[in-house]
């Protein structure tokens, strides 16, 4: 499916007058089809259904997430070691995005689920191929790319702090959700300062329609729901 460009005005997690994150909690908790900004379209009810029934896969996968998020903050760090700014930023992301998977990890060995490989939906892979090869539309797509994948994390953790019935999950969702904010606010701006707010716009509208259509279809009996598995509103 296709998404109806994103008004500019509801694009950047910045404050367009001062540079700085606005508003680290763009959810409206009570909303199970809330929007975020960057995503093209919300969650459905659906994914959060299948997410409440299965914590557990969650979970996993969630520890999985924070996992690969790490890996690429250094792989950026690594790819581009000419911007000296750019290892500023990515840095403390890293740090932190492995704080979050060795918290994640200490929760499911509390409830004694073992942390165990998972079949992975085509959500990263898509996105990734949607990423375009040459320089320099590869750093700004890499860039925006991983914001829209902290965007939905997100989004998704917001609805699971609002309606999870468990009370150490919405404690734990509800924790991270400052960071997973602050970090698609920190991929805007490095975006934007490398390559300008009116090109960073533009990609990002279509990058945002294709991550929609990354999590449009239905839900593969062997996949199981995931953090970024399907289920977005029509």
């Amino acid at each position: 499916m296709s998404a109806a460009p994103l008004p500019h005005a509801s694009l950047a997690a910045v404050n367009p007058s001062g540079g700085r994150v606005a508003d680290p909690l763009p959810v409206a908790p009570a909303n199970p089809t809330a929007r975020v900004k960057w995503l093209a379209a919300p969650s459905s009810a659906r994914w959060l259904e299948q997410a409440i029934a299965r914590p557990d896969l969650v979970l996993i996968d969630h520890a999985h997430c924070e996992r690969k998020a790490a890996g690429v903050a250094l792989q950026l760090m690594f790819r581009y070691p000419g911007d000296a700014a750019l290892a500023a930023v990515l840095s403390p992301i890293a740090r932190e995005e492995l704080e979050h998977f060795e918290q994640v990890v200490s929760l499911l060995e509390g409830r004694g689920i073992a942390l165990r490989p998972l079949p992975a939906p085509a959500y990263g892979a898509t996105l990734s191929a949607a990423v375009r090869k040459g320089e320099p539309e590869r750093r700004l797509d890499s860039f925006l790319v991983a914001g829209l994948i902290e965007a939905r994390s997100h989004e998704r953790m917001a609805l699971l702090a609002a309606h999870s019935p468990d009370p150490e999950l919405r404690a734990l969702y509800g924790a991270l959700l400052a960071s997973e904010a602050r970090h698609f606010g920190l991929y805007w701006l490095l975006a934007e300062e490398r390559f300008g707010r009116a090109a960073t716009v533009e990609r990002l509208e279509l990058l945002a329609a294709q991550e929609v259509q990354a999590l449009s279809g239905e839900l593969a009996d062997h996949e199981g729901v995931r953090m970024h598995s399907v289920g977005v509103e029509g």
